[in-house]
């Protein structure tokens, strides 16, 4: 049963927002559900810390699930959103900052030469795989078990009973219509990823490079490169869904760490500093595709606010060489320090990282794909995670999703945030 924290500013609101917004949130992972208790109510944020509404200060983890790479209400970022509302909130018109933005992107991500923006993830997915299937002339897709690509319908699928079958609807009011081309296979599996090649005509094969919405679970070696291969010899394109991942782990994203270059890419998160804001890109000759220069039908009234291009190109400008070094040597801190105190309280945990993402998992065994996520122990995650945040550190709320360090986490913050969780683990331990 989750915890309720009785009389606390939280549990009212709280008890006020279950009769106004289904399950008292605008967004199921925030109801922290997953880790057996009751949301938290934020009232403020300021670098690393968050500031509840009862005002308990906490070690953020969560950054708007990965947005803010610089931390909360940077000055900078702040100064050039005022900045831009004070000529107006939207136009619905070209402005000069979306031309900005649009080079600032194509000069960091290999596969981008041109980009339209929209205002969501889910959106910048929704379209790329329209474009893919325009570019192709095919219908079907590929994607891996355990990824998260928004909650379009064709994507919000699980996986069949094979190595490699149809989606199966993944949520109430989704048809099966919606999935049937959806072809979903393990992550990390060559040879289910050959097989389903070798049975299907694709339009795109869909992956993120490092997914991050099962936890953390990178590619094995070569994995990326041979989907690279597949895509070409099948005549599909690969799409990188760089969402989490762009402008995070590298300043071109994965696909410049990996040197793995997709033919589309959806961004987002950071590419809007903490507004709502993403985009999908790549080469000229297909993104010329795209209405008015072609005939894939895709608009958005807020597409390429002034608010959120401001605050993305405020965000981007500060990521220099310099920042991916502190970023890198930041999640390092952490990830070792989470091991350390794992193994001097006795507990079995894998944690996995890259710059800017860490997961730990609860488990034994090391987490290759999405059934070994499944097979961790939650309930003591969340036992874990309700542990910390006793202890004034705010991690995700659910075994499944990253963990976001940014530039604006300190010594300090790490060194409490490594105590919080010894003191975590031998709780667990206990």
């Amino acid at each position: 049963m989750p915890v309720s924290l009785k009389d606390t500013r939280s549990a009212e609101l709280f008890a006020r927002a279950v009769h106004r917004l289904p399950g008292g949130v605008n967004s199921p992972v925030r109801a922290m559900k997953a880790i057996g208790r009751d949301p938290v109510f934020v009232q403020r944020a300021q670098g690393a810390e968050l500031i509840d509404v009862d005002g308990n200060r906490y070690v953020d983890y969560v950054c708007s699930w990965g947005p803010l790479i610089h931390g909360h209400a940077h000055p900078e970022i702040l100064e050039a959103v005022a900045a831009a509302a004070a000529h107006g909130t939207s136009f619905g018109a070209p402005t000069e900052a979306e031309v900005l933005l649009a080079e600032e992107v194509a000069r960091r991500v290999p596969s981008v030469d041109m980009l339209r923006m929209t205002s969501s993830g889910t959106e910048a997915a929704m379209s790329v795989v329209r474009l893919a299937r325009a570019a192709t002339g095919r219908e079907k897709l590929l994607k891996f078990a355990g990824a998260y690509h928004g909650h379009l319908d064709g994507l919000l699928a699980d996986a069949g009973s094979g190595l490699a079958t149809a989606g199966l609807p993944a949520s109430p009011g989704v048809p099966a219509a919606a999935t049937a081309n959806t072809i979903v296979v393990p992550w990390n599996d060559p040879h289910a990823l050959r097989v389903a090649c070798e049975q299907h005509e694709f339009a795109a094969l869909l992956a993120e490079p490092y997914p991050a919405n099962m936890g953390l679970v990178p590619p094995a070696s070569g994995f990326l490169e041979l989907l690279r291969e597949l895509a070409t010899e099948n005549g599909a394109l690969l799409v990188f869904d760089e969402v989490i991942t762009g402008f995070r782990v590298a300043p071109g994203g994965a696909q410049e760490r990996s040197g793995v270059i997709p033919d589309l890419t959806a961004m987002g998160k950071v590419i809007g500093g903490g507004l709502p804001a993403a985009a999908y890109g790549g080469s000229e000759a297909l993104m010329n595709l795209v209405a008015p220069a072609g005939d894939v039908y895709q608009a958005g009234t807020l597409s390429g606010n002034p608010l959120a291009v401001a605050a993305g190109l405020a965000t981007l400008r500060m990521l220099d060489d310099d920042a991916y070094r502190r970023l890198a040597a930041t999640t390092e801190a952490l990830a070792d320090g989470m091991r350390a105190a794992a193994a001097a309280a006795g507990v079995p945990v894998q944690v996995v990282s890259v710059p800017g993402l860490f997961t730990t998992f609860f488990s034994a065994e090391p987490v290759t794909d999405y059934a070994g996520a499944r097979a961790c122990d939650t309930e003591a995650y969340g036992a874990w995670c309700r542990a910390l945040l006793a202890r004034g550190v705010f991690p995700p709320a659910a075994q499944f999703e990253a963990w976001f360090p940014s530039l604006a986490h300190t010594d300090e913050h790490i060194g409490a945030t490594l105590e919080a969780a010894a003191a975590a683990f031998a709780d667990i331990a206990g």
